[in-house]
């Protein structure tokens, strides 16, 4: 992304070999769809390969969640915010499946 400056990079391999993985650029300009300048996924899975929790911004989609399959819109505020929500929808996610 040009002029896109980096924020947060963050990987993480948990021990049973799942990946919780963040990614989030400063844009000049926001995205169409989006009201805020960042450009973000953060993303949480199993070590089988399979996609749990995302929640990303797409181009003239805007924000949004999908979490085991089911997308809905996200209401973005801060990066701080986006980062505690994702956190705990990965924390209830895997209390559910019984996933540590």
């Amino acid at each position: 992304m040009e002029n896109a400056r980096p924020v947060l990079n963050y990987r993480r391999d948990l021990p049973n070999g799942d990946i919780i993985q963040l990614v989030v650029w400063l844009l000049p300009n926001p995205l169409p769809g989006s009201s805020h300048s960042f450009k973000y996924r953060l993303h949480y899975q199993t070590a089988d390969g399979s996609d749990v929790i995302r929640y990303d911004n797409e181009r003239g989609k805007g924000d949004h969640l999908h979490i085991e399959g089911k997308e809905a819109p996200y209401s973005f505020e801060t990066v701080k915010k986006l980062v505690l929500d994702f956190y705990e929808a990965v924390r209830q996610t895997r209390k559910r499946g019984g996933t540590q």
